[in-house]
């Protein structure tokens, strides 16, 4: 975690505005979020399953894989990574493994969530939950294991879709006892579900904004009414990227030519600043100059 980042993300739950995070589905998207003037990013499970392996997040991607795209993520920004480790990948054990690592890794905050593995995306069919009193202990294991309180760890239930609301709130109720931090009930189907969860806890509550998914879409400030803290878009810059990169292929197809693009592409030498180009040169530069400095003392 940067330095600056340490308790960050406990402060900002107690003030407002609400906190709008967008979710990466790589490292190019989470510089732009850094860039455009983002307080946090999201490593989304969804973007990343997508963007790492082209497949859907149905439980594909592995602990491994998804610890190394936290590092990336965490060493690409400057600002808090916010990172869903989807169930823990297994049991207590698995779930102490996973908070140590993401922990190391410099995550500002993981996720975690009761489904059963493999797990779908919150906003799909055939999602199955754990129990309970299951996650509940999970959730006191990932508490247990942080080393320090500014990691905050988010309980997710997916209890909604698949049994209904007031379990769901039952289930939160019951996470914000073994110690979560911040709650997020995903998928709640109207308005109003949204502001009875808004109502029903005492911690920190979580959002998610999905295009075309179950949840209504609200702007920012009417959830921070509603009594959310922060709000997540999961598959925005996802979606946002794939139909733009489409639009590119199809005139590529079309034409055989880039000609007519120019205002659809960031400039190169953007990019490259983007990517940190100038950062290397300069470094490559110094040490180049220091070799010719030593040959002369010598």
């Amino acid at each position: 975690m940067h330095p600056s980042n340490k308790g960050f993300l406990r402060r900002r739950l107690k003030e407002k505005p609400i906190l709008v995070v967008p979710a990466a589905y790589d490292m190019v998207s989470a510089k732009l979020i850094e860039e455009v003037g983002f307080e946090a990013v999201y490593l989304s499970g969804y973007g990343q399953a997508a963007s790492h392996l082209g497949m859907p997040d149905a439980g594909l991607m592995s602990f491994p894989e998804v610890l190394e795209r936290v590092r990336h993520m965490v060493n690409a920004v400057k600002i808090p990574v916010i990172a869903d480790a989807d169930t823990g990948y297994g049991g207590v054990l698995n779930v102490r493994r996973t908070v140590r690592e993401f922990e190391q890794a410099g995550a500002a905050a993981i996720q975690l969530e009761d489904q059963e593995w493999p797990k779908k995306c919150g906003h799909t069919p055939g999602r199955k939950v754990i129990g309970a009193e299951e996650m509940a202990a999970k959730i006191e294991a990932a508490v247990e294991a942080r080393q320090s309180d500014d990691l905050l760890i988010i309980a997710r239930t997916d209890a909604r879709g698949v049994i209904g609301l007031d379990e769901a709130i039952r289930r939160g109720r019951l996470y914000e006892k073994a110690g979560a931090d911040l709650l997020f009930i995903e998928s709640p189907q109207t308005v109003e579900e949204l502001k009875i969860v808004g109502q029903s806890f005492r911690v920190p509550l979580m959002a998610n904004m999905v295009d075309g998914g179950l949840t209504p879409l609200l702007p920012a400030k009417a959830l921070e009414a509603l009594g959310f803290k922060m709000v997540a878009y999961a598959v925005t810059l996802l979606l946002a990227a794939a139909h733009a990169v489409r639009e590119v292929l199809r005139h590529l197809k079309v034409t055989s030519s880039t000609e007519g693009l120019t205002g659809r592409l960031m400039p190169f030498q953007e990019f490259d600043r983007l990517i940190g180009f100038p950062e290397v040169r300069e470094f490559e530069r110094r040490y180049h100059q220091r070799m010719r400095d030593i040959g002369e003392e010598i």
